[in-house]
This record gives C-alpha cells, structure tokens and sequence, in this order.
C-alpha cells in the first residue's frame, strides 16, 4: 500500500506520528507491505511552499492508495493570502471526495464519559455521512463590509451518488437511514427529501426516516442510541458530527474517511489542530489511529482494521486515558498501550 502522510499543523503531526506507528505495526502483524511518503499541507506547507497545497503533494496523494492526515489550521496564518483549511477544500475537490463517513459509539464500560447520563449514553453506535463537495462551503460568495452571502447549491446527481454510500453503509449495520436537512424552509433540502426517498426505494431493506437539523440535534442528546445511519448535506453534518463526538466521550477519540469514486480516500481524526496545546506531548491520539483503521479497512485489510479498533478500546478501558478522558497519559503513552494491546491480538481472531 503506498500512503501518502499529511501531518499537517498544530498537533497533527504528534497524532499522525501514533497513527503511522500503529500502522507499521499492523503491517508487520498481518504480513503486508507500506510504502509511507510525508508531504507538507496546510499551514506548514503555507510555510514551507506558499501555499496549503502544493503541486507535489497533490501529485503525491493522486498517485497514493490512501491519505493519512492529521489536522490544518491555526492562528499563526490568518493574516496569510490563503488559509490552511483552503488546502483541505481544494483536496477534497481534486480527488473528488464527496462522501464523509464519522462513525461516533459509546464505548461500552466507558459510559461515563459521556456528558449524558448514562442510561442515554448507553448503546450509541451512529455513523454520520456527510456530503462533502457541495453546499454553502463550496457555493458562490461575496463578501463586503456592509453585506455577503454564501450561496448553497446543490444537484440531484450530487445527492444520489452521496445517498447510496449512506444506504450501502446501513446494509451493513442496523438498516435505518435519517436524513436530516430543512425541509420546511430550503429548496436544497426539498431537493434532498425527493432525490433520497428515490434512492431509498432501491434498498428495500433499509427504513428511512426524516427529521428536520433543530430535531436532530435535540434528538442526539435525549436519544442518540435511536439512530444508525444520519445522511445530511456538508454544513449541518459538519456541526452534527462534532455534536456528537462530545455524545461518544471525546473528540480526541474518533476518526473519519472522505470517499470518492475509486481514487485515494481521505482519512483523518475529526479534531482540529488545538494549537493550544501543541508540542506539549498531551494530545489524544486515538482518533488519528482510528483514521488509520479505517484506511486499513478500506484498502481490504479488515482483519487488521477491526483488531486496530479493539485495541484502542482495550486501552482506554485499561486505564490509559489522556486528559480529554479525564486521565494524565500522555500522547505517546497511549500509542505505545494501544499498540501493546493491538500486538496482544491474533488477526485470526479479529476476522
């Protein structure tokens, strides 16, 4: 597998260098093969290049099979002529990812740290796919001192393609999809509810059911377990999915993975780059690991993928925790348990 390491800024590069770290294990335990390239993105690259997004790292990630990143952005660069996060939008529109996939589980056992009460904590397992290439991010804007606007815009085409990752996904879980959006005042949203409920009759096993964003976000915090598959368009699955990573415990704790049609995915921990605590060694690794299970995942090693996934569960109810989880380990300390828990697996097992 030739992956292409984006550490980016802030505390990426400390979680990536965890992340990395688990995967090279994993390649040795299951018996394949890495090829590990570091490229400069976002700020860093701002600094190194002029600019988020070279021309040889996009080059490097065209010719990847998969993308690991850590995190862009920060203070140090508002005043730049491009902003971190423009490299992240111009990314995803290169390599045409338009399927955000943030699975959220309450670990069982770990209930408590979740701000809910227990017994509404308990049972959450929600996979958020988020549309990713369109929307109020990528529309058409103007900006002047005294008025603006973002237009949102989207096509049926756009929604399908989105649509059918979200109904594969339920498939493969609990066969319920939500699509959150606001119908009741958008005409994107309307377009929403017409092109999915046609998307849905190809999918006779999975329900779907509608809820407005205001519903939703409510619902996540008095019934989060009710939930299997949350469809949504960019913006609100971008303020939903960070509501519910506070639900599962912590940011720090889960990954993601932005899809396209065939080329390289996208994977990388939902958190920002914290430039509040960078280099000071303290920052959670498990999300950038989980990115990097998921990655395994998707280029066919689920074996590993899944014993990945157990160890860092292993770990954090093993008493290993950094501070987001109400403990004092540090960043590398966690790696270093998730990785002696992962070794303590047979893949064998985990298939």
């Amino acid at each position: 597998m030739r992956l292409a390491v984006l550490p980016g800024d802030g505390i990426g590069p400390e979680v990536t260098a965890e992340a990395v770290a688990a995967l090279r294990l994993a390649a040795d335990q299951g018996g394949f093969a890495l090829e590990l390239s570091e490229h400069p993105f976002g700020g860093a690259a701002i600094d190194a290049c002029g600019t988020p997004l070279p021309e040889a790292t996009l080059a490097a990630c065209r010719a990847a099979d998969g993308l690991l990143m850590g995190a862009v952005g920060g203070p140090a660069w508002d005043n730049a002529p491009q902003r971190p996060e423009a490299g992240l939008l111009a990314l995803r529109a290169a390599l045409g990812l338009y399927a955000n996939l943030r699975p959220a589980r309450v670990i069982p056992g770990l209930e408590a740290l979740s701000p809910l009460r227990p017994e509404l904590a308990r049972g959450t397992d929600i996979l958020v796919v988020r549309e990713l290439t369109g929307g109020l991010y990528f529309g058409a804007r103007e900006e002047g001192a005294e008025a603006a606007s973002d237009l949102c815009a989207y096509s049926a085409q756009e929604v399908t393609r989105v649509a059918h990752v979200a109904f594969r996904a339920a498939q493969g879980r609990r066969g319920r999809v939500t699509l959150v959006d606001k119908a009741n005042v958008l005409a994107t949203s309307r377009l929403w509810r017409r092109v999915v409920t046609r998307v849905a009759a190809e999918y006779p096993g999975v329900t779907l059911d509608h809820l407005y964003v205001d519903a939703a976000a409510m619902e996540l915090v008095r019934r989060p377990a009710r939930f299997d598959v949350i469809l949504t368009e960019n913006l609100f699955g971008d303020i939903l999915s960070d509501q519910l990573s506070a639900v599962a415990g912590s940011i720090g704790l889960l990954g993601s993975a932005s899809l396209g049609n065939g080329g390289p995915g996208l994977f990388e921990p939902i958190h920002g780059s914290a430039p509040d605590i960078a280099g000071r060694g303290i920052a959670n690794p498990a999300g950038a690991i989980a990115s990097a299970a998921m990655l395994l995942d998707a280029l066919g090693q689920g074996a590993a993928a899944r014993a990945l996934h157990a160890a860092i569960e292993a770990a954090v109810l093993g008493g290993c925790r950094t501070r987001d989880l109400g403990g004092a380990a540090t960043t590398a300390e966690l790696g270093a348990a998730i990785r002696t828990a992962f070794a303590a697996t047979t893949l064998e097992a985990a298939a």
